[in-house]
């Protein structure tokens, strides 16, 4: 009997080298792997003083997370927070515990998996309208570039969600601080689809001007710039509080399974998981697997896999105390504006991860408490414009339309499944609204010959 493999089996080495093959140089992959930190940091932090949430287990599990989706995907697939999950957690009182948050990321994570395994998230996949994919897209970019100026322009109390008083220009996280981020950014990446790659010919017929215009854009491209804002970030927080030093206590804390209740599960699933599995859904697989066949046309996701791999993730990691994570469109857009273009970015994020939590556990959470707002809203600013510049390739004014209804109802309803909801019924009406009555039975032909046959009985002929 002739049994026959796929190649990864027969050479187990070849998918996880080629997925984690450098696509561009080693700076920008660094740079890439830090740019999704501006909604990382913001949920962890504030799940950690509001919820208690274990920042060292956290670290830890999605730390092996980044490694094991980098390999896997080949692409920079970011582990974010699921945010209905937090929003609720925080937000509405009595606080969701962490056994509860648990609960909700788990059932959460149980309905994609069975999803994905069943093959329903591909057909999904298949037959959402792209408009109503693109209005999700473009309300949840808006919805992040709308937070990052709030961080940006006001002092925030994570605590109360709630943002303060307007921040002061000067200061270690003052306004000039962030504008100064922000040009810097502006001035190293440009509008982040820039491709200063030129080939002999190319460079044979510019001009000396062109060649010195092009030699320092591709300078400036190589500098890792979101590493480098993030690095400037971590130094403030020593000089802003330098006692964060002596209240280091170094190793995690200890790994342990939840002790979870009936009404555990019953809270966690009606009051997170509920809003949140929509939303998954949407932004962390059908958005996310359509943003990724943009930026990568020759590595295209499987949202089974997508689907499947959230569902893993959260079924090993809720029943100890881990954040609920998913794979958020923001996230990608966030990494690919600032130079990721492989898998080996959020390797590289995860092995950071991995060291902070091993080494600092849970006393890290005093360096986030002092780390720059504004700079945080800077790095979240520039994911939401990458991810909302997705919508661009509406071709049709209907097209535009459709998209445009289901961003606005969603951003006004807070809720992407009623803005999904209201963007699949539009869709549906105008294709209606435009269909042939030959699809009813009714041809133009057959009305056309009965109305003959009927002017024919009416006019007596000669």
């Amino acid at each position: 009997m002739n049994l026959s493999f796929p190649t990864p089996l027969l050479h187990p080495n070849r998918w996880w080298r080629r997925h984690l093959r450098l696509r561009t140089t080693l700076s920008s992959e660094l740079s890439g792997a830090v740019g999704d930190l501006g909604t990382f940091i913001p949920i962890v932090l504030t799940l950690t003083l509001i919820s208690h949430l274990d920042l060292s287990t956290t670290l830890i599990f999605t730390s092996l997370y980044n490694i094991s989706t980098g390999l896997l995907f080949g692409v920079p697939m970011p582990v974010q927070p699921m945010k209905s999950i937090a929003a609720v957690a925080v937000s509405e009182l009595p606080h969701l515990t962490t056994a509860q948050i648990a609960t909700a990321g788990a059932t959460t994570a149980a309905t994609l998996l069975i999803l994905g395994a069943t093959g329903l998230m591909s057909f999904f996949y298949r037959f959402i309208p792209l408009p109503v994919v693109r209005g999700v897209q473009l309300s949840q970019g808006l919805s992040f570039a709308f937070s990052a100026i709030k961080y940006i322009r006001y002092d925030q109390d994570f605590v109360s969600s709630k943002s303060t008083t307007p921040r002061s220009w000067l200061g270690l996280d003052g306004l000039i601080l962030a504008i100064s981020a922000l040009l810097f950014l502006v001035l190293t990446t440009g509008s982040g689809g820039d491709n200063h790659t030129i080939d002999e010919n190319d460079n044979n017929s510019m001009t000396r001007s062109q060649r010195r215009v092009s030699k320092r854009l591709r300078f400036l491209s190589a500098i890792p710039s979101a590493l480098i804002v993030f690095f400037f970030g971590l130094v403030l927080c020593f000089i802003r509080d330098p006692s964060i030093i002596n209240d280091f206590k170094f190793g995690p804390s200890r790994i342990r399974l939840l002790k979870i209740t009936w009404e555990d599960w019953k809270t966690g699933f009606l009051r997170g998981a509920i809003p949140q599995i929509p939303l998954s859904i949407l932004n962390s697989v059908i958005a996310v697997c359509k943003l990724s066949t943009d930026l990568f046309p020759d590595h295209e996701l499987s949202a089974t896999k997508v689907s499947v791999s959230v569902g893993i993730m959260n079924l090993v990691g809720c029943w100890f105390g881990a954040m609920p994570v998913c794979h958020g469109a923001g996230g990608l857009a966030g990494q690919y504006r600032f130079g990721s273009r492989s898998g080996a970015s959020v390797v590289f994020l995860g092995i950071g991860k991995l060291v902070i939590g091993l080494v600092f556990g849970n006393s890290f959470v005093r360096i986030l408490n002092q780390f720059p707002i504004g700079i945080l809203g800077v790095l979240l600013l520039f994911a939401g414009i990458e991810l909302a510049m997705a919508s661009k390739d509406m071709n049709t004014k209907e097209q535009s339309f459709v998209m445009l209804v289901c961003a606005a109802v969603s951003l006004t309803g807070s809720s992407a499944a009623l803005g999904f909801g209201c963007g699949i019924l539009l869709h549906l009406l105008l294709k209606l609204r435009s269909m042939d009555c030959s699809c009813f039975g009714f041809s133009r032909c057959s009305s056309k010959s009965s109305a003959s046959d009927v002017e024919s009985t009416l006019i007596p002929s000669d």
